[in-house]
């Protein structure tokens, strides 16, 4: 079984006892959060929403919060002396899928 969500402006193939990475979500370590914009639910055959599944919820728990490996920004421009660097680093929620229902 299998559920496909939307969080963060971003779409998850989720399955239960997964870990994902999502943006920031603003919730400590520990605590429960559900998502309740499922888009398709696939459990003996595949439930897709308009736009999402009614009822549908996913339920997870939130391993940690973080920071992701710093990017590097660099902007040059030839002939004009023009250069500059930049960095920028990433706010994540890292949390487990506990149960999907549908």
């Amino acid at each position: 079984m299998y559920a496909i969500i939307a969080t963060g402006g971003k779409q998850y193939k989720v399955s239960e006892g997964d870990i994902i990475t999502v943006e920031k979500l603003g919730v400590e370590a520990g605590e429960k959060v559900t998502f309740d914009q499922v888009l398709a639910v696939s459990d003996n055959g595949l439930k897709v929403g308009e736009p999402t599944v009614a009822g549908a919820t996913v339920e997870a728990s939130v391993l940690r919060e973080g920071r992701a490996r710093k990017v590097v920004v660099y902007k040059y421009k030839p002939k004009t002396g023009y250069h500059k660097k930049n960095g920028h680093r990433q706010s994540f929620t890292q949390v487990k899928i506990e149960k999907i229902n549908a």
